[in-house]
């Protein structure tokens, strides 16, 4: 059974279940700031569940290519939206810091 690694807590999970998913029922802030009201619901659109994640998870989608690809997210960073992705081995996530967790200070790593 997998792993997610995320913000202090280490959660088992199904292979193939989704990140954003794992991470909201398990209580981590996945949504810096107003996003945490104003965000997309997981329709891969807005962007704001960007994380860094290590480790065994699905390919990256269409939706997650594109909007990644517009501003504030650069399709050169190695961030991947939460809700467009499933976690298929252990990971462990880091969030950073700005509306759409894209800024390059570091909010929350797995361990704390």
């Amino acid at each position: 059974m997998p792993t997610v690694q995320a913000q202090g807590k280490k959660i088992e999970c199904q292979r193939g279940e989704n990140l954003r998913q794992i991470l909201l029922q398990n209580g981590i802030d996945l949504h810096n700031g107003g996003a945490k009201v104003i965000n997309c619901r997981g329709l891969g659109t807005c962007g704001t569940c960007a994380v860094l994640v290590e480790g065994e998870v699905s390919q990256t989608n269409w939706r997650d290519k594109a909007r990644r690809s517009l501003p504030p997210h650069s399709p050169t960073k190695n961030l991947r939206l939460a809700c467009q992705t499933q976690v298929l081995g252990d990971v462990r996530v880091t969030k950073f810091e700005g509306f759409w967790g894209h800024c390059s200070q570091i909010l929350w790593t797995p361990e704390r």
